[in-house]
């Protein structure tokens, strides 16, 4: 027996191999595209105006030892074995840093958070693993200090901001980049001046091509992205070890950090500037930590530490080499990678690099997606039209209207600057500012979220920054010859966030500030006030507590209402998922008899939300389980959660009550079903004509009482004659007495972004047929 335990572990273990090998392998194709094609564009570069190629060769070595030392110390030492770690239940990238940071802080920025929120798995399962206690001295200071200023929660969500901004901006410019990098392949096969002629046309061919196919996702094609990049990553490898035994073994000689002293030395105010050129050897490093909710720490870590690695530094290495003996370049148009390149390998490396260089850029673009959604979610962001391509694979998404924008965006730049240096300047600045945002987020995550001493986020922000902000003031100075674009481009992007965020804000408090008492409601009595009809109405609304102001606007105009009224919430909370058993909070509005329930619909900023026809189901059968299980009454601290209108609990979707209440809807020429021993039906009465059948099935234990029982009733009934969507559509102006700013940025800016985006209940996928809006005018 003890034999055949140990052999049962030892299968476990290798499947759990196979498993982190796999997807270490699925990592290239996804994580490091853009990383991987670096080596096509960073000497040309560097040379490009700066510095200049000379036989004593100091140039090219001192700028491969910056290479080298550059991806030792950034992709490897920093992202690999420490920002890694920093994730967010599985999830990374700068708003999973943000997160972390409103948890152990409660610095979040959102007004509807609930005490409710943190009785979630993800946020238990953060405090069971650190307690979200500081146990330094200064972490206890620093987390009051913040807690307590409002300015300081505000520059940390800025900050947050710039550094999605910035992934936005690399979004448009790695694609232009790598695309016209690898087609310049071009040139060493043509005269100059037909190279000029055919490279960008071409160029912008491609691009056209990869924004289109977006809609269809990458889930059809995906499988192909991992054998490119393994192809370029051998390729470079391969004859990066080739150019080394050929030209020059001695070359390994440069990884020597003298020579980087002797580089600058030589060069001095050149050399500072040429790292810009340098810089984008790192491009794509920080998808290490954006892409890692799709595969795991370890995997990524062996995927770069075992390939990705070495076959950049050997392609470095091998064009340093061929470089050191071919002296006699006029200009930098002989200086990059394909120069190096056997004569007889240049076509089949220029197709391979043409199509590593648009797997790098789906990379890009899917992760900017990605980051959107995240911003959309915790309510930074103007809503857009969300598409899941793929019902397996986890964060296959597509937004046409960004889609179409970068499309748009990349091909200005790719025909406005034409070359690769302006565009190296470009990108340059904006992966530099990222990583700079993500140093400054880690040094707070490993006070407050790791409870390590202030000394070690002084070490990392001191190391790290320092090296950082060096490549960031060489970036900067290329401000005029292309640096200016992601400034541009994440200025409009940031102003289009901190607008909508500010008005979402003011919305959000004339709805508190607005809301209908309870008292008022209770004053009513059971029919409050209005004729009753037949169906179930949702009202959607932002609030968590409280009837809104909708409502009454509602009722006073049309004193008419259904049977069954949920005011429905729907929010996003700062964890990545919401497991299905945690989705509803549900709760009486006044006592039983007026048939008013809350119903709040929690959402992960990663999680996917359901169409209309499964969110439906979902809701009627967590109400009626509510009502069947008596969980109004108390029944347990944890269960029960206290709000302003009553006790909510927390109530699953269908899938996880299995042993609980379901619903059957069944077509009228198909009424009849087998009765089983151990549940009973609770059926509507006949009405003339019915569309659908609505039926409860319901276990013979535990009793449920007679209240009970006809509230069911009652619910199968307004089930069966529909549900309908009660939206409030506010019209948002700035109060009288407002400054002029803030007239600007409410009346015209959020104004027209509203105008311009997805409603508020658009997460519903409501049938236009069933939907009914109620206008209001909000003065905030």
């Amino acid at each position: 027996m003890d034999l055949e335990t140990g052999i049962s572990q030892n299968h476990v273990k290798r499947e759990s191999w196979k498993t982190v090998l796999t997807l270490a392998y699925q990592s290239l194709g996804v994580v490091y595209g853009d990383l991987s094609t670096s080596p096509l564009y960073v000497y040309k570069s560097t040379f490009a105006d700066d510095i200049q190629h000379s036989e004593t060769n100091e140039e090219i070595y001192g700028v491969l030892s910056f290479v080298f030392w550059t991806l030792t110390l950034i992709p490897l030492l920093k992202y690999v074995f420490i920002v890694l770690k920093a994730d967010d239940n599985g999830e990374g990238g700068t708003f999973a840093l943000y997160s972390l940071l409103c948890r152990h802080a409660r610095v979040n920025s959102l007004p509807n958070c609930q005490v409710a929120d943190e009785e979630l798995y993800e946020y238990k399962k953060d405090a069971a693993a650190t307690c979200l206690t500081p146990k330094t001295t200064f972490g206890s200071r620093l987390k009051s200090t913040l807690e307590k200023h409002r300015v300081l929660q505000r520059f940390l969500l800025l900050l947050a901001l710039i550094g999605t901004c910035m992934v936005i901006g690399d979004g448009v410019l790695t694609p232009a980049l790598s695309v016209f990098s690898a087609v310049s392949g071009l040139e060493l096969s043509m005269s100059r001046e037909h190279h000029k002629y055919v490279e960008v046309p071409v160029a912008c061919i491609i691009l056209i091509g990869l924004f289109a196919l977006q809609h269809y996702g990458t889930h059809r094609i995906g499988f192909l992205f991992a054998p490119v990049v393994l192809m370029w990553l051998l390729c470079i490898s391969a004859i990066g070890i080739y150019n080394i035994i050929h030209w020059n073994p001695h070359v390994y000689q440069a990884l020597s950090p003298y020579y980087m002293y002797k580089f600058l030395r030589k060069t001095q105010r050149g050399g500072w500037m040429s790292l810009g050129g340098i810089l984008l050897c790192i491009t794509g490093s920080e998808a290490m930590f954006a892409d890692l909710g799709h595969f795991s720490q370890l995997s990524i870590q062996i995927a770069f530490t075992s390939l990705v690695y070495p076959s950049l530094i050997l392609a470095y290495m091998g064009q340093a080499a061929y470089l050191s003996q071919h002296h006699a370049i006029d200009s930098d148009y002989r200086i990059g990678f394909y120069v190096s390149v056997p004569d007889k390998l240049r076509w089949p490396v220029l197709v391979i690099a043409i199509l590593a260089a648009v797997v790098g850029s789906q990379a890009i673009i899917t992760g900017t997606f990605s980051i959107i959604k995240q911003c959309s979610a915790l309510s930074c962001f103007p809503r857009v039209k969300i598409v899941h391509t793929s019902s397996k694979i986890h964060g296959q998404i597509y937004i046409p209207e960004i889609n179409w924008t970068l499309m748009l965006l990349c091909l200005a730049v790719t025909v406005g600057f034409r070359d690769t240096k302006r565009m190296g300047n470009a990108s340059g600045l904006a992966v530099i500012t990222v990583m700079l945002v993500t140093t400054c987020l880690m040094s707070l995550v490993i006070v407050l979220c790791w409870h390590k001493n202030v000394f070690f986020a002084i070490c990392f922000v001191c190391f790290f920054g320092t090296i950082e902000a060096l490549y960031f003031s060489a970036s900067l100075i290329k401000f005029l010859e292309g640096a200016w674009v992601p400034v541009a481009l994440s200025f409009i992007f940031l102003i289009v966030m901190c607008v909508w965020h500010y008005g979402t804000l003011k919305t959000y408090e004339f709805d508190v500030q607005n809301k209908v008492s309870i008292n008022w409601l209770l004053s009513l009595g059971p029919s409050l006030g209005i004729v009753r009809v037949r169906g179930i109405g949702l009202i959607h609304t932002e609030l968590v507590s409280g009837i809104p102001a909708i409502f009454s606007h509602f009722v006073t105009n049309l004193p008419a209402f259904h049977q069954v009224l949920v005011f429905l919430c729907i929010k996003s909370v700062p964890v990545p998922h919401v497991r299905a058993k945690e989705r509803f909070l549900i709760g009486y509005i006044g006592t039983r008899e007026y048939r008013l329930y809350r119903c709040i619909v929690r959402y992960g900023y990663r999680d996917v939300h359901k169409d209309d026809m499964e969110f439906e189901k979902d809701l009627v059968c967590s109400i009626a389980e509510f009502i069947r299980s008596g969980n109004h009454e108390p029944n347990g601290a944890k269960d029960d959660l206290e709000s302003e209108d009553g006790k909510m609990t927390v109530v699953g979707t269908c899938c996880t009550h299995t042993d609980g209440i379901q619903l059957r809807e069944d077509d009228v020429d198909n009424i009849e079903s087998a009765g089983t021993s151990e549940l009973r039906e609770i059926r509507s009465p006949p009405v003339i004509q019915p569309r659908k059948r609505v039926r409860f099935r319901v276990p013979d234990s535990p009793k449920i009482n007679r209240g009970a029982r006809e509230e069911l009733q009652e619910l199968v009934e307004a089930r069966e004659a529909g549900i309908a969507y009660i939206l409030g559509h506010s019209y948002v102006r700035a109060k009288q007495g407002s400054s002029m700013l803030k007239k600007l940025v409410i009346n015209y800016g959020y104004g027209f972004l509203r105008r311009n985006s997805r409603a508020p209940a658009s997460t519903l996928s409501a049938p236009h047929a069933s939907t009914l809006q109620v206008g209001m005018v909000y003065h905030v």
